[in-house]
């Protein structure tokens, strides 16, 4: 009986490495390759769909899966880029936008099924992103009149993403590509 326990554990540890490996890279791809760059007086801001994966990612596999392949797929982007400075900001605003995102959207184990809920997660979830990111702008560089600059490509970002993930995720789910077998 033991044995049989501590083999279902480590399939389930297994499977759940695999699934954030999996989600880095996704992530990772789908914010570098899937991307165009805004002016902004900062240096330029970037619009991606790696925002739109890692909601997807969050609303699919909860909050745990979310934030750390956020962090590490965006982190790792900003460090091989030259958004470098942006890396500490990064990694933890979207860990913490993963955290809510998949905390919301999953809120009693069942509710990613609900539109209305994913819809408020990404609000709640975008929202902090905006404000990480005016924070950690504002930190990096000592000023607090700049990062406003950066709130509308940051606004674009999330609606861009969101409206992908609210697309994706119902199609996703009715695929049954996600069911256990």
């Amino acid at each position: 009986m033991q044995k049989t326990i501590e083999r279902k554990n480590s399939r389930t540890k297994t499977r759940e490495l695999v699934l954030i490996g999996l989600s880095i890279a996704l992530i990772y791809i789908a914010t570098a390759f899937l991307k165009f760059e805004i002016p902004t007086p900062n240096g330029g801001g970037l619009v991606h769909l790696g925002t739109g994966m890692m909601m997807i990612v969050s609303i699919l596999f909860g909050r745990k899966t979310g934030a750390v392949s956020s962090a590490a797929a965006m982190g790792m982007f900003d460090i091989f880029s030259k958004y470098t400075i942006w890396a500490p900001t990064t990694i933890i605003t979207r860990f913490i936008m993963g955290l809510i995102i998949g905390s919301i959207a999953n809120k009693n184990g069942k509710s990613k099924n609900s539109t209305i809920r994913n819809f408020l997660a990404i609000i709640i979830g975008g929202a902090w992103m905006v404000v990480g990111y005016y924070i950690g702008e504002g930190l990096t560089f000592g000023n607090w009149y700049t990062p406003i600059a950066s709130i509308g490509g940051n606004i674009l970002q999330v609606l861009v993403g969101g409206i992908l993930a609210l697309i994706l995720v119902p199609g996703i789910k009715k695929s049954g590509i996600l069911e256990n077998r």
